[in-house]
Formats: structure tokens, C-alpha cells, sequence
């Protein structure tokens, strides 16, 4: 069987219309949700700390601001570390 290169880049033509994602897939747009709920924590935890510091907010609000942005950064560092982990033991894999 002699595969040239015409037929291969035909053939991968062909198939790769079978490997794009549905269009309106959930996973179109997941990690641009995911990164813009954690641009609106940050941006309401940090409106809250201006309110709280011009006196125009209670304490109560800003530590509950605080405790929000916290856990997104503590769980965007856990999913980057897991990433990473997940990068360096595919390296690890031998060829």
C-alpha cells in the first residue's frame, strides 16, 4: 500500500470535519466561562475592599469579598499545578 502525500492530505481533509466539536457543545466556551467568573470575583472583591476602605461598605461584605477571591485563586492555582503535573508526567512517558 503506497500512501503519497496527496492522498494523505486528502484523507485528513476528510476526517477532520469528524473531529470538530458540535458547534453549541458545552465545551465550546467552558474555560472562557471559567475564566470570566474568576475576572468577576476578583473585580467584585476588589470593588468591595475600595467600598470597604471609603467607608462605603461594611466589614462583613469585605470579608466575605475576601474569602471569595481567596478560594478562586486557591483553586486556579490548584488546577494550574495540576496541569502542569499532568504536563511533566507526559514528558516522563517514554516514546
Amino acid at each position: 500500500m503506497d500512501i503519497t502525500s496527496v492522498t494523505a492530505a486528502q484523507s485528513y481533509a476528510a476526517a477532520r470535519p469528524l473531529t470538530a466539536p458540535e458547534p453549541g457543545a458545552e465545551g465550546d466556551n467552558a474555560f472562557a466561562r471559567l475564566a470570566q467568573d474568576f475576572l468577576s470575583t476578583m473585580q467584585r472583591g476588589e470593588a468591595t475592599a475600595n467600598a470597604a476602605m471609603t467607608g462605603a461598605a461594611d466589614p462583613h461584605s469585605l470579608v466575605e469579598a475576601l474569602a471569595q477571591t481567596e478560594l478562586a485563586v486557591e483553586t486556579a492555582v490548584t488546577v494550574r499545578n495540576k496541569v502542569v503535573e499532568a504536563y511533566q508526567e507526559i514528558l516522563r512517558m517514554p516514546v
